[in-house]
């Protein structure tokens, strides 16, 4: 099979897309340089807030997307990959205007989730917007996998966690308290594992590192990227 190059649709936000190559540099199975993927990476951090639009009326992210889309397939991207839980919602219209396939953060998850964790429940963790329009449960149920989702109160916690703490560039240790209660809920409410469904809150669990049992959608997402442009994984 020929490789392939990917196209990172990033900037939502800047810290998580460069996670996100991260990953995908450290699970490819390579020996120098030149057994890497070719990678092209649009960093726009000038897309406006996705949970913004969905929940508040804020403005539209999709034209800055679409820009964004286009510029990577003149580049050569051979797939598109979006390290954003919450801009899978605009997907179904994106990929109106894509000519290359996009790999959902959302179905490799599940996929993963499947794998790694049979017959556990799972709780998902996210923005409020990704809660609230449920981006997640349907995957998880084409799967049959089990779930479980925060409360009110968890909700506000993780926003807090998302944006008060890592989108701000503030210390991680400042969120431990909320993390640590969502997670408890979870717990509470027959969690066996928790989905980090926005990209910002696996950046936040490594650096607290918590002791919990966790699904990583940006890794989830690198591996499906990585085996789809034809390579192997670590």
């Amino acid at each position: 099979m020929s490789k392939k190059a990917i196209g990172i649709l990033g900037g939502m936000g800047p810290l998580a897309t460069a996670d996100l190559f991260k990953k995908i540099v450290l699970m490819t199975k390579a020996e120098c340089d030149n057994d890497h993927i070719r990678i092209y990476i649009d960093d726009n951090s000038s897309i406006p807030d996705r949970t913004g639009c969905i929940l508040r009326g804020g403005e539209n992210p999709l034209p800055y997307m679409r820009d964004s889309l286009g510029k990577l397939e003149s580049c050569g991207a051979d797939c598109i990959i979006m390290p954003c839980n919450t801009a899978h919602y605009f997907l179904p219209e994106l990929k109106k205007d894509a000519h290359v396939p996009f790999i959902s953060i959302l179905e490799s998850t599940a996929d993963y989730c499947k794998e790694m964790f049979p017959g556990k429940t799972a709780c998902i963790l996210g923005t409020a917007a990704t809660l609230e329009m449920q981006l997640y449960d349907k995957a998880l149920e084409t799967k049959g996998v089990p779930y479980v989702t925060p409360s009110e109160e968890g909700k506000k916690a993780l926003m807090r966690i998302i944006y008060d703490v890592v989108k701000a560039g503030k210390p991680v240790e400042e969120c431990r308290a909320d993390f640590e209660a969502v997670i408890a809920e979870g717990i509470k409410n027959g969690a066996d594992y928790f989905i980090l469904g926005c990209t910002e809150l696996p950046i936040a669990a490594d650096e607290l590192k918590l002791p919990y049992n966790f699904a990583d959608p940006t890794y989830a997402l690198a591996r499906a990227a990585i085996l789809f442009c034809g390579y192997e994984t670590v």
